[in-house]
């Protein structure tokens, strides 16, 4: 997956392109693409990261201020604007990587055809340090606790996805 995903941008002399996809593209999404380009600023890797969700209800926001503070208080700055996903982004990306099976289920809707499906690809399955967890949880109606825990998965899964890249 991750060595097609470089073998398609190295064709094209081109950083490999990743979209972070959740529901509403304000909390597990937008935190996976700050925290990844702020890891690949670290590790000197380069890529291009968007992210987007299924509802369109939030469409222009900036993510949710309990995943800001908590992503700033790591360091991270989350100003992403809230946008709903779109078929031809399966086309654009080199991997598209959902948070939660219903992210999942939505996505391989979408992708109609193999090649789009072949670049779909689960979050926790990059999350080395937390091997129980088979999705990212959405944090909306969990409390502080809950974007804490988020946060870690993708510090984790991010990074892991990052040294492949590299590596």
């Amino acid at each position: 997956m991750v060595s097609d995903a470089l073998a398609a941008a190295a064709a094209e002399a081109r950083p490999p392109r990743i979209l972070f996809v959740c529901l509403g593209n304000i909390c597990r999404s937008p935190a996976a693409q700050g925290i990844t380009e702020a890891i690949a600023r670290e590790l000197k890797v380069q890529v291009e990261c968007d992210s987007a969700g299924f509802y369109g209800g939030h469409a222009g926001d900036l993510p949710d201020p309990r995943m800001r503070e908590a992503a700033w208080q790591r360091g991270y700055r989350l100003d992403h604007r809230s946008r709903k996903i779109r078929a031809i982004d399966l086309d654009y990306f080199d991997i598209v990587i959902g948070m939660d099976d219903r992210n999942m289920d939505d996505l391989e809707r979408l992708a109609d055809t193999d090649y789009r499906a072949a670049k779909l690809v689960r979050m926790t399955n990059f999350a080395a340090a937390h091997p129980t967890y088979d999705s990212v949880p959405d944090p909306y109606y969990e409390g502080a606790a809950g974007f804490q825990l988020v946060l870690n998965l993708l510090e984790d899964a991010c990074r892991q996805l990052l040294l492949l890249i590299r590596n």
